[in-house]
């Protein structure tokens, strides 16, 4: 029997791998899905713990105890995370009329110069009170399913943070852990490998956090100065939103102009636009290089097919937590590479060497 070329068994060979990895992440994904009110408070206590590890690690070295460390950086996250969820509510609530009153005027003037007959926002008006009849059940239960959402995610909350503060005190515990549950003489390979994850997770949060705080400074000052009302509030949303890479920059950045129209007019929804933009212009071309020059550094195409992935599998949670996921698989191939490049060279030395018997070369 005639063998096949080598080229078709290696292509054999990569097509049955790739069809492991794709079962394997299947199961794993579906299992996650299953299980999501355990696996996502984990998940983000590891974006918040990879967050927060700088700042509980700083008190840890002027002299706190561990656990009182670990309480002060949680009390910190709270009063941050609550402060910003404020500001962002009680503004979208500030000027929450005035959008709804410039959507208003935009869609009768679109009606009154592009509507056919039947198609103007009087009609919808006219049609309002028999749609909210025909689904007004609907509503009932949807609103009954949303009670029981925030319950869940309140309850994710609270896990999410007692397991920031068990994964702060107990970090120095984590290496002893790893080796222990490593098979045979692979320890120093697996905790390599998780040091390099959570090492780009740490700097894809820290870079990410720098980012957003630049960006959300730069719109506050910019709306500040144009006088469009919220400027506070619409700023921490941007700084919010920076943690959603391009998709929730483009989202408050819209907002913050939709706002400027609605209060200020054209001109000056204008001028919001060229800040929004210019903002982005500089953190495209300036931040992104300069701060997360040392992480692990993801082409945009990659982001942008890691949101997608994670938003079809659980929505905005899913698109918050695809690119820090997506961080650490790149960080954990960097660092495969690397020792696979390692060993590929020990071995063409070792090959190398002297013949048995010659004397090496001084």
């Amino acid at each position: 029997m005639q063998l096949l070329p080598e080229s078709v068994r290696r292509l054999a060979a990569w097509c049955v791998v790739a069809l492991l990895v794709s079962g394997v992440g299947w199961v794993v994904i579906s299992l996650c899905g299953e299980f999501r009110t355990a696996v996502v408070p984990v998940l983000l206590a590891l974006l918040g713990t990879a967050l927060l590890g700088p700042l509980y690690r700083q008190l840890v070295q002027v002299g706190v105890p561990r656990s009182p460390a670990a309480v002060v950086t949680c009390v910190a996250v709270v009063a941050v995370v609550g402060g910003a969820v404020y500001i962002v509510v009680t503004a979208l609530m500030d000027t929450g009329d005035q959008i709804v009153a410039s959507l208003r005027h935009a869609a009768q003037s679109v009606a009154r110069h592009f509507g056919a007959a039947g198609t103007s926002l009087d009609d919808v008006l006219s049609h309002s009170r028999e749609l909210l009849t025909k689904f007004g059940g609907t509503a009932a239960s949807n609103v009954i399913s949303g009670v029981s959402v925030v319950g869940e995610t309140i309850a994710m909350a609270v896990l999410a943070l007692l397991l920031v503060f068990f994964f702060l005190r107990d970090s120095h515990r984590v290496t002893d852990l790893l080796r222990s549950l490593a098979p045979g003489a692979s320890g120093d390979t697996v905790e390599a490998v998780a040091r390099r994850a959570f090492e780009a997770v740490e700097g894809f949060m820290r870079g990410t956090t720098l980012i957003a705080l630049i960006d959300a400074v730069c719109i506050t000052v910019g709306l500040l100065i144009l006088r469009v009302p919220g400027a506070v509030g619409l700023g921490a949303l941007v700084f919010v939103g920076a943690y959603i890479p391009y998709l929730g920059a483009f989202l408050s950045g819209a907002l913050a102009i939709l706002v400027a129209l609605a209060d200020r007019g054209f001109v000056i929804a204008l001028w919001a636009l060229g800040v929004v933009v210019a903002v982005q212009a500089l953190e495209g071309h300036v931040l992104q290089p300069v701060i997360q020059s040392r992480t692990v550094r993801m082409h945009p195409a990659a982001v942008l097919l890691a949101l997608t992935a994670g938003a079809s599998v659980a929505g905005i949670l899913g698109m918050l937590l695809a690119v820090p996921l997506t961080a650490a698989a790149f960080g954990v191939a960097h660092e495969l590479r690397g020792r696979l490049a390692e060993g590929e060279a020990g071995a063409g030395n070792a090959g190398t060497g002297p013949e048995p018997g010659e004397p090496p070369e001084v």
